[in-house]
């Protein structure tokens, strides 16, 4: 049978793939445009998992705060690429994915990828987008934070996202306070949230250097005292300078505030902790015309 450019134009605008896609679709169907759109997602669904196994390690972080200021959810989605992270589609969708995970409340990475989004849930538009781009793309992480009295949040380049609980103080304090953690990265808000066993190890390490410095015992003792104070400094938000200005730490910036507090933070950078794969383009590219060459 024939099949009409118009029919394969109609199908390019509902799936987005390429014109002789659609034409092999079309004539597979019989020019049957439901029955083509199904047979392409699902081909589309097997290539996304084929490539399920690819490193990604690109991407874009995107934050979400509701209407009251009082919840927000920052999420990190992933492609093989800083090209694909840059796309439209690809932006559109991580967009896609933290406003339905802050309306829904969803609690677990399973969950978001199962909310539904037009033409799908989540992941199901996460594999039609893999198929088409032709890249690995991935739902990393999600995660939600609510405040009694506010969120601030901040993000930076796309790549690093923070969220911040604020109990007291105002919008600019909590988005002022949710810059400081995408700069500074503390691992906890104050010296009482940090383990006791963190606490004990660092105690620990510091005893042993100390004591191979040849002082007096009680001296060694105050010395890990101290090492250790600041430690616990660098990692929590209330002791590090404040990024706007040194001079003032976080706890006596929230103090000015009328004793503002912290009550929670999130903080998201694209990448962190997957191990990325080394390439030379220049070996890439060999490799790829001595592979050509090959067949001929």
């Amino acid at each position: 049978m024939t099949i009409t450019a118009e029919a394969v134009k109609t199908l390019r605008e509902r799936t987005g793939a390429g014109m002789m896609e659609c034409k092999r679709a079309l004539i597979e169907t019989n020019g049957d445009l439901d029955a083509a759109a199904e047979l392409m997602r699902k081909a589309g669904l097997a290539k996304a998992d084929k490539k399920a196994g690819r490193v990604a390690a690109e991407g874009v972080v995107v934050v979400q705060v509701n209407a009251a200021g009082t919840a927000g959810v920052v999420a990190e989605v992933n492609s093989e690429t800083d090209f694909v992270a840059r796309q439209d589609d690809f932006q559109r969708f991580a967009a896609d994915v933290a406003v339905a995970a802050l309306a829904s409340g969803a609690g677990t990475l399973e969950e978001v990828l199962a909310l539904p989004l037009p033409g799908g849930s989540v992941d199901e538009i996460r594999r039609s987008l893999v198929a088409r781009i032709g890249e690995n793309i991935g739902v990393r992480r999600v995660a939600r934070l609510t405040a009694p009295g506010r969120i601030g949040s901040y993000v930076h380049g796309g790549r690093i996202g923070a969220l911040v609980g604020l109990e007291g103080g105002d919008d600019a304090l909590a988005r002022d306070l949710a810059m400081h953690v995408a700069a500074a990265n503390p691992q906890f808000v104050s010296p009482a949230d940090v383990p006791a066993a963190t606490v004990g190890k660092e105690r620990e390490i510091l005893a042993a250097q100390a004591a191979g410095e040849g002082k007096p015992a009680e001296i060694v003792a105050r010395m890990v005292e101290g090492r250790l104070r600041k430690y616990l400094a660098e990692i929590c938000l209330t002791g590090q300078p404040f990024v706007k200005d040194p001079d003032v730490t976080v706890e006596k910036l929230l103090k000015s505030a009328g004793g503002a507090r912290v009550t929670g933070f999130i903080r998201f950078e694209v990448g962190e902790g997957i191990e990325k794969r080394q390439e030379n383009f220049a070996d890439e590219v060999m490799a790829q015309v001595k592979a050509a060459e090959g067949r001929h």
